[in-house]
């Protein structure tokens, strides 16, 4: 069994090294081609760059598609009676003769006799992590009524708040009082201090669900819980899940023929406070969900993010998360991957958590709190060098065309993201200024402007479905706020290029140096009122 820890800093190899120089040599030499080849052969970069424009044309395309494919997945399934679902899953039959059941549960349902059920539902217990750092009472509620508000039993549910002993008293009164207020609502509830001094762990919400983790653990032995049947759902402070999900989450897992190798990802979407997120940010949030939705159709990308769930046996196979990466939801599935030998996938859980769009107290704060959080997304291409280092190791016994593939795939996403939006924005235009009088080098900027025209039809698709997603308008907002919400959509190509390229290139040139973010920052979450 090979160690599946991040190195320290003075552990890493040469080996190791090498591989987390590669995303930023890849990006930077990338961004730097167009100049280079204009220089020498402007004709043949022109072919070039139009085909790689009409490549992500395509790409866009087949984005656009998968959007409405996913948001009408995602309909369909938060419309569905998960209880009804859930009672012929736990006898075995339908029992619900007038229930319009989907295909899916009717072919789950005629093979429990062939293969039967891991565990029944009435055996599973949830337990739900919530990690709070200096969050106040206003986000931390909330996320714990939406909890309460599910269609699920109560009693089958322990609540786990884990908070920062350097979250000072005040937090740590608010964490108690917030137990002692929901404690009788629950199966269980809990408020765990994660002690700010331990040796070896990066300043980060890993080090804190992971202590948390541990005393979930002893709970449950005192309990007589098998951790087999219970499923760990890990929160943020502003994390509220739908009402079916927990229910949503008791079928698949129940379903799963061996959970203990799975990990399930419920969509989120970034809406919580997006009618009061500034212009900017409410475009990137919009995104990003989007985004969540289309990785949920791919089950071969999707990994572990933000809020996710695994079975308490997983997660003791593995120690709990990394206390070593400010990244430990997207690490835990590579942590995962590499525990049980390449034997790991991640579900998705076709409910969304809903989140908040990046506000912090102030515009200019709110700019720089959107930029933090981006980047601290961007350093997961530090997961490249671990992969690498982990998959090719002695005694690795993963799937070498399984690592080789996904290790490809975990390469060109990180590099896709620093360099895709750049490349075709400015680099059609840099032929023309360095050789002025080449042809081709002349036509080049209105050849892929026309593309890039045309590519802008996909953004009708995003604002018409982001329109869908709106929680309804907060009475404090007048009509005209809804005029908005459309003309956002010109500031996609300065949040894409400031904001999404430029943190994943910051975090990749910080890689590269050697220059480790060592401490998780926080993102400021204010409440407009």
């Amino acid at each position: 069994m090979i160690d599946i820890e991040i190195p320290y800093k003075q552990d890493k190899t040469r080996f190791y090294r090498f591989w987390e120089i590669v995303p930023g040599v890849l990006s930077w030499g990338i961004l730097c081609a167009p100049v280079v080849f204009s220089l020498f052969n402007p004709n043949l970069f022109a072919v070039f760059i139009l085909a790689f424009l009409l490549v992500w044309f395509f790409k866009g395309i087949v984005m656009s598609m998968r959007s409405i494919q996913g948001y009408r997945m995602l309909s369909r399934q938060q419309k569905l009676n998960w209880q009804l679902l859930i009672d012929d899953l736990e006898a075995g039959k339908a029992i619900h003769p007038h229930a319009k059941n989907p295909s899916w549960h009717i072919r789950n349902l005629s093979r429990i006799d062939e293969a039967p059920l891991f565990c029944r539902p009435s055996e599973v217990y949830h337990a739900i992590i919530i990690a709070t750092y200096n969050e106040s009472r206003e986000i931390l509620e909330p996320t714990i009524q939406s909890v309460l508000a599910s269609k699920y039993d109560m009693s089958k549910v322990i609540l786990v708040l884990a908070y920062e002993e350097r979250g000072g008293t005040q937090v740590e009164a608010q964490a108690k009082r917030l137990i002692k207020d929901y404690s009788a609502k629950f199966r269980n509830a809990i408020a765990v201090q994660h002690p700010h001094d331990i040796e070896g762990e990066v300043i980060g919400k890993g080090g804190n669900i992971t202590y948390a983790g541990r005393e979930l653990q002893k709970l449950l032995s005192k309990e007589s819980l098998d951790p087999e049947k219970v499923l760990v759902t890990t929160l943020d402070a502003d994390n509220r899940p739908h009402h079916w999900y927990l229910s949503a989450l008791t079928y698949t897992f129940c379903s799963t023929e061996d959970p203990r190798y799975v990990s399930y990802q419920p969509i989120p979407i970034f809406t919580n406070n997006i009618w009061d997120a500034p212009a900017p940010m409410r475009v990137i949030a919009t995104g990003n969900s989007f985004w969540n939705i289309v990785l949920s159709l791919r089950p071969h990308m999707l990994r572990n993010f933000s809020s996710h769930a695994q079975s308490m046996a997983a997660l003791i196979d593995t120690d709990f998360w990394s206390v070593r990466t400010i990244v430990e939801d997207g690490h835990q599935f590579w942590r995962t991957y590499f525990r049980f030998d390449g034997k790991h996938e991640v579900y998705p859980i076709f409910t969304p958590i809903y989140q908040d769009a990046v506000l912090a107290e102030g515009y200019r704060r709110t700019l720089k709190a959107q930029f933090t959080q981006l980047q601290r997304w961007a350093w997961g291409a530090s997961d490249i060098a671990y992969v690498a280092s982990k998959g090719f190791a002695k005694g690795s016994k993963v799937p070498r065309i399984d690592l080789l593939m996904k290790l490809g795939r975990l390469i060109d996403g990180h590099v896709s993201w620093a360099t895709a939006s750049l490349t075709i924005l400015v680099a059609p235009l840099i032929p023309a200024v360095i050789q002025p009088d080449n042809f081709v080098a002349d036509q080049l900027p209105r050849m892929a402007s026309t593309i890039q025209t045309i590519a802008l039809s996909g953004l009708f698709v995003s604002l018409l479905l982001s329109l869908k997603f709106l929680p309804p308008r907060p009475e404090r907002y007048k009509r005209r706020r809804n005029l908005f919400m459309v003309v956002q959509w010109v500031l996609l190509p300065f949040t894409t290029l400031l904001y999404n390229s430029a943190a994943a290139l910051y975090s990749q040139t910080r890689l590269m140096m050697g220059r480790y973010l060592g401490k998780f920052e926080v993102t400021e979450k204010a409440v407009k009122k």
